[in-house]
């Protein structure tokens, strides 16, 4: 399996630092506001890793970090006129409920910053210790130039770092690009007691205290936007690795694109921001999940109704073959497939950094094939042809979700449908028809036999 490394920027096989056991972590959101499209493709994409590399033996221990104290949270809740903890909770309910109904079961844990502050000031205390960082009056600061590495992940040296990557400017601070691990309290905002008065933790400092806490000084992959690999994950570097003397803090770091939306950056003042429960009003889970992965994921995607669409119809396609699947009953056909080796195929696919473009291509490829072939197709064709699309669907999870009470209660107007048919009352018979495709129910007669799928 190779993973291209943002680290570096070469591709390399993956050797787990354990074998047959992969620790990863993905930087989750602050939770000041309702997740967004942007957060959407990167949840969805490491959502399909996890579950890939589970797919191919890995035991993936998951791991995502969840921003809960935070200059914005604090910033919403005394615009609101409530507890930064009232904000805080309740974004983070909603964006569970929205990983959910994107079906992103693949993480282990959410780690909540605001939980693991002991884990916090012990980092920034041998930080200290070891000469990485210093008090002033307003905080704590890691002092940037004096790690050496700090700017390969970006490929950046010192000189070409600009200051204030993140916050203001304080007098107090070293130098311009040194930043804040610990931030003493101002007037009305919580805190925490510490060595060094009261306070809460900087941005950074929050991941590598919770991914210590869980995996140690180091681990396989790390993953999140590309918009944080500066200087966030720059920082998560400096942080663990000052302290560790270890050669790296993740083997692997992973990165997705950014998405625009109709070919511009998506940004509130253009009024163009997303949010991905909104989407999901719109369309269905599978349909948003076919749209992001239909691309590489290091690559920028465009958003777009018609992107929307045209992958609608791709998942309905999909779908409707494999409902078409499970009708197939026969015992003879010359059709035949073997589906391990088609599996193999596209798992080779796959094992190239996780291409899950290339690999849509070779499913659409494959559904165009068994459409032209079903009536030359038996039960044991079928059931190979259903294998390969269950495998798939073990991670790209694009198959659709259906109570089985309301797949019961279609059937059954299906079945009085068919009696309509039989006593050759085609008013009525078309009326049930009619109705069902109101409801985005939609059926394809043959012979005796009918066959429905959902658009909704």
């Amino acid at each position: 399996m190779i993973i291209h490394n943002t680290l570096g920027g070469e591709d390399q096989e993956f050797i787990p630092e354990h074998h047959g056991r992969v620790n990863m972590f993905v930087c989750g959101p602050t939770v000041y506001d309702d997740s967004h499209i942007g957060h959407a493709r990167t949840n969805i994409f490491f959502d399909v890793m996890a579950k890939y590399l589970r797919a191919r033996g890995y035991s993936v221990f998951y791991l995502q970090n969840i921003t809960d104290i935070d200059d914005k949270i604090i910033s919403r809740a005394s615009d609101e006129g409530k507890k930064y903890s009232d904000i805080s909770d309740y974004y983070f309910k909603k964006y569970l409920s929205v990983m959910k109904a994107m079906k992103i079961d693949s993480i282990n844990y959410y780690a909540r910053a605001s939980l693991y502050v002991d884990e916090i000031q012990s980092q920034i205390k041998r930080m200290m210790d070891a000469g990485y960082a210093y008090e002033t009056a307003d905080g704590v600061y890691f002092h940037v130039r004096k790690f050496s590495d700090y700017g390969k992940l970006s490929g950046q040296n010192m000189d070409e770092i600009k200051s204030n990557a993140r916050g203001t400017i304080r007098e107090e601070k070293e130098d311009p690009e040194d930043f804040a691990l610990w931030k003493k309290m101002k007037p009305g905002e919580p805190y925490w007691e510490s060595p060094w008065g009261k306070g809460r933790p900087g941005w950074h400092i929050e991941d590598t205290a919770i991914t210590e806490a869980y995996f140690g000084t180091k681990y396989d992959i790390h993953g999140g936007g590309s918009d944080l690999i500066f200087p966030h994950h720059e920082a998560e570097i400096a942080q663990m690795r000052s302290i560790s003397g270890e050669k790296y803090l993740a083997r692997y770091w992973i990165h997705t694109g950014m998405v625009n939306i109709n070919s511009e950056k998506m940004s509130k003042s253009l009024k163009n921001f997303i949010k991905t429960a909104d989407i999901l009003q719109k369309y269905r889970p599978e349909v948003l999940r076919f749209a992001m992965v239909n691309s590489n994921y290091n690559s920028v995607i465009d958003y777009s109704e018609q992107l929307m669409e045209e992958s609608k119809n791709s998942v309905e396609r999909i779908n409707i073959l494999y409902r078409k699947l499970k009708e197939i009953n026969a015992t003879s056909g010359d059709y035949y497939i073997e589906g391990t080796e088609v599996m193999d195929k596209m798992n080779k696919i796959m094992d190239k950094n996780f291409d899950t473009r290339s690999l849509i291509r070779e499913l659409l490829s494959f559904i165009s094939d068994l459409n032209k072939n079903l009536d030359n197709m038996n039960q044991e064709s079928a059931r190979e042809a259903i294998n390969v699309l269950d495998y798939i669907d073990s991670f790209l999870s694009i198959l659709y979700s259906s109570s089985v009470n309301t797949d019961n209660i279609i059937e059954l107007v299906l079945d009085i449908r068919n009696m309509a048919r039989t006593d050759k009352n085609y008013k009525f018979s078309d009326y049930i028809r009619k109705k069902l495709q109101e409801n985005d129910i939609y059926i394809e007669d043959n012979g005796d036999k009918t066959t429905w799928w959902s658009r909704s």
